[in-house]
């Protein structure tokens, strides 16, 4: 059959490949990055790339796990006992699991075996007939997998049971690709595998359909690529394709950030250099000390440029190399290679669309060194006993660390000036000693939607910035603080305005028969007649408060707020706490 002298013409080539150390053949799809040489048994790791199953045996294990460890202790030693190993992939660094099988119980990489199948055909030499054996063969029936002589081809259309199949020229095929291996049974060599298993998501021949899964539902690999085929395609149209723009957009800002942050050290540097030309030897020192600061600060956010951009650069070959893996599985892979490395494929994608594939572009905010700048006129202390200025400026503004001062953030009254002051700290928490931060100040009333307030920002130049209001409306406020269009931390805050204060306008007493001089006949606004004073007081008859209370609200505390006559009427319907004032 020629499958199997496909499989032998293989292995041969394989073998040839051992004693030639840089590889059989310029086809790099067809030689392992490891061993440099054409792929043994090639197994697809779970990051989507492939090597020889001996080559990924011999990979240093980058952790164990410890609970596979205990049963293998405790076990007797098989197969599946053994531990949990995790290896770094030789190409992408990635830690991939294997499983307790090891390396067997990896996907098979069908597609580089199909490259090693044609790399073997052209290092052979031509091609033999595969039905006679003894013309050169010239064509390829795409459906048997055979390879077809002049005379062979001829009798394989003029059969009325191969007429209609597909006969290629093998030139042709080998020019574009073409030429493939048939995927045969691991358990029944001989057969093809034709079949999906759905319940069990594997690839079977009709054998193995017949007794191992006879109970099973398996259905031609044809009738069921689309859909999982489909799957595969939506998380690279909707998924990855989008994030790999990103990855692409944010690596291509970076660079330009390095470029910039390069070009604004430079300019800053001449600048400096132009300044200190004015200056003997004190300023010359001073000038060699602004430059090493200005070094260290570029270097500082060279750093983190560099890691920014090696970030990116390997989450953006992650995504690259695990598309460009699934979409020439997609184009080049026949329906049963598609189906064997799905599994393995959508977890990776999967994976990778989730956001595991490293950094994240919409997270990246890179350092173009807008931040730095050249202060001429900020006093520099004495070198040489020469005053000096100028100083390099790299402090910039800390959302997380700007704080708000004053009772007016949280507190007001109704038509009543209030006022609270921002101040702009850097990273370590300290106050900015210079302003010119566009610092925004919003008061809006929750509830009334066309309530806002107008706001007064005033720089004081040390960081600092005075805001002033005048709610006309008592009620719950938000009030946006934003600095540099941002919010700082707190902020929306919550705003209590109060109603405006009204002051007593009656007499704070004991009773009206006290505050009455002693008239035998004074009326109580509580209300009620009281005995002479005589006969005592009387103030402790019903509705009194029972100590002393204006008499125009009933209020008992002496400094406080006229109570409204909502209030009033929720504590005494009747009015029983309201005196009469003579």
């Amino acid at each position: 059959m020629s499958g199997s002298e496909s499989e032998e013409r293989v292995e041969r080539s394989a073998t040839k490949s051992d004693t030639n150390p840089n590889g059989a053949s310029g086809n790099r799809r067809a030689v392992c990055n490891v061993c440099k040489r054409l792929y043994r048994e090639p197994k697809i790791l779970p990051c989507l790339h492939t090597f020889c199953s001996d080559c990924i045996g011999q990979l240093e294990p980058f952790s164990v796990s410890p609970s596979h460890i205990g049963r293998r202790a405790a076990r007797a030693p098989s197969g599946e006992d053994r531990p949990s190993v995790t290896v770094l992939c030789p190409d992408c660094d990635s830690e991939v699991d294997l499983p307790p099988s090891g390396s067997e119980g990896l996907s098979t990489d069908h597609l580089a075996l199909d490259e090693v199948y044609r790399e073997s055909l052209v290092s052979d030499g031509p091609l033999g007939c595969d039905l006679c054996g003894e013309g050169a063969a010239e064509s390829r029936c795409e459906l048997c997998c055979v390879n077809l002589c002049e005379f062979c081809c001829q009798a394989h259309r003029r059969q009325k049971r191969t007429a209609s199949h597909s006969v290629q020229l093998l030139e042709e095929l080998k020019s574009r690709g073409g030429l493939s291996r048939p995927v045969l049974c691991s358990f029944h060599p001989g057969q093809e595998l034709r079949l999906f298993c759905q319940p069990c998501d594997l690839p079977v021949c009709l054998e193995c359909a017949a007794t191992l899964h006879r109970d099973h539902r398996c259905c031609p690999t044809q009738d069921v690529i689309d859909r999982h085929g489909d799957r595969i395609r939506e998380l690279i149209s909707l998924h990855l394709g989008p994030r790999l723009e990103q990855l692409t957009d944010s690596l291509e800002k970076v660079e330009e950030s390095q470029e910039a942050l390069q070009a604004r050290v430079n300019a800053t540097a001449i600048e400096v250099r132009a300044f200190a030309r004015g200056y003997a030897n004190a300023v010359e020192a001073h000038c060699l000390s602004l430059l090493h600061r200005l070094e260290e600060l570029h270097v500082q956010s060279r750093n983190q440029l560099h890691l920014q951009r090696a970030q990116l650069q390997q989450a953006l070959s992650d995504i690259q190399g695990s598309v460009g893996f699934a979409e020439r599985l997609l184009t080049c892979g026949s329906d049963v290679e598609i189906l064997s490395a799905k599994g393995v494929t959508l977890r990776r994608l999967t994976s990778l669309a989730e956001g595991s594939g490293g950094a994240d572009p919409a997270a990246v905010t890179p350092d173009d060194g807008s931040g730095i700048s050249f202060l001429p006129r900020e006093s520099a202390g004495e070198v040489e006993g020469f005053p000096l200025v100028g100083v390099i400026n790299s402090r910039t503004v800390d959302l997380s660390k700007c704080t708000i001062e004053g009772e007016g953030l949280q507190r007001s009254s109704e038509g009543q000036p209030a006022h609270f002051t921002v101040v702009c700290r850097d990273s370590a928490g300290d106050q900015l000693t210079r302003g010119g931060e566009h610092v925004v100040v919003s008061v809006a009333h929750r509830e009334k939607k066309d309530c806002t307030v107008k706001t007064t920002v005033v720089d004081s130049s040390d960081g600092s910035y005075r805001v002033s209001y005048t709610p006309v409306e008592p009620g719950l406020y938000s009030v946006w603080v934003c600095v540099k269009a941002r919010h700082v931390k707190g902020s929306p805050f919550t705003l209590d305005v109060k109603r405006k204060l009204r002051l007593h306008s009656g007499t704070f007493h004991c009773c009206s028969f006290c505050s009455s001089g002693g008239a035998k006949e004074a009326r109580c606004g509580c209300p009620g007649t009281m005995p002479g004073g005589f006969k005592g007081c009387g103030h402790g008859h019903k509705g009194h408060p029972g100590r002393p209370h204006w008499s125009c609200c009933g209020n008992t505390a002496e400094k406080s707020e006229c109570l409204p006559q909502s209030v009033l009427a929720a504590v005494s319907p009747r009015g029983h706490l309201r005196t009469v004032e003579l």
